[in-house]
């Protein structure tokens, strides 16, 4: 009898434990993705925050910006 109540004790420990492990990972956030734009002088890839705008164009410095208006 005392071989049972220790058997399920030992399942409940690793149940609960098991338990909050899963609890854990699922309330880990992971990186917030942002949408990628490509400079229209270049062809180089990069963050839209990063970029810069112009007439409707995304460009990976103020150079190229200036280098296609020309």
């Amino acid at each position: 009898m005392s071989r049972l109540l220790f058997l399920v004790a030992i399942v409940a420990v690793v149940y609960l434990l098991i338990r909050s492990l899963r609890k854990n990972v699922s309330r880990q956030e992971g990186p917030v993705a942002e949408d990628m734009v490509r400079c229209a002088h270049c062809g180089v890839h990069l963050p839209k925050g990063e970029s810069v705008q112009a007439e409707g164009l995304f460009f990976c410095s103020a150079e190229h910006r200036d280098a296609c208006r020309k």
